[in-house]
């Protein structure tokens, strides 16, 4: 299991247009440039398809953008990242703000989808859902009427800390003013149902 991959080299770049300053990651150094490029691609991608999804939000005239990231695991061959970009034109009430999660392989430059984290053939949506719900109900979380709250393939998530983060979009299931709603479950917890040599399971695992 290869558990001692060296951290990933980040640099921040930035990206500059008339109302619209964008700070995003680049990955440097790798030792498989193909990865490094893949990873970069994917990133920038990522970044055109939030500003995409701005733009249909955000109809108003002269709009502002602010883009971030948060870098929350680099380790054990795993960077999980999140793109954040705030938008805003008048006239409308607020702005909004499309958060993305991104995890990789840095040796590979694979990006997980979150059914890629579970072995082929597990319950692992049931199994989330039923720890969102429930999540939900201890927190005494506010729902939106008629939202039914379930786990895709293709969900928003994280990794940080040991830590799997399932979260959803502004509206998605939440009133706005709750900002996006945030599951964390412990990789611990997942390892009956854990993709063998994923990242659950390496950050799980011991260094001995």
């Amino acid at each position: 299991m290869a558990i001692y991959q060296p951290p990933a080299n980040v640099r921040t770049l930035t990206y500059t247009a008339p109302g619209t300053v964008i700070h995003y990651p680049q990955v440097t150094g790798l030792a498989n440039r193909q990865a490094e490029e893949q990873i970069n691609r994917a990133i920038i991608l990522q970044i055109q398809e939030m500003q995409r999804t701005q733009q249909q939000v955000q109809t108003g005239t002269n709009p502002s953008t602010t883009g971030t990231y948060e870098i929350k695991t680099n380790e054990r061959g795993i960077l999980s990242l999140v793109l954040s970009n705030y938008t805003y034109s008048i006239p409308m009430a607020h702005g909004y703000t499309v958060a993305k999660g991104l995890t990789f392989n840095t040796a590979t430059g694979v990006s997980y989808a979150l059914s890629d984290l579970f072995k082929p053939g597990s319950n692992y949506q049931a199994v989330l859902t039923a720890e969102i719900n429930a999540q939900i109900k201890r927190r005494s979380l506010p729902v939106l009427e008629g939202a039914t709250v379930t786990v895709q393939p293709n969900q928003d998530f994280y990794l940080a800390d040991k830590t799997l983060v399932i979260f959803y979009p502004l509206y998605a299931i939440t009133p706005y003013y709750v900002g996006f709603p945030m599951f964390p479950i412990s990789v611990y917890d997942l390892q009956s149902i854990a993709a063998e040599e994923g990242p659950l399971t390496l950050l799980a695992a011991d260094i001995a």
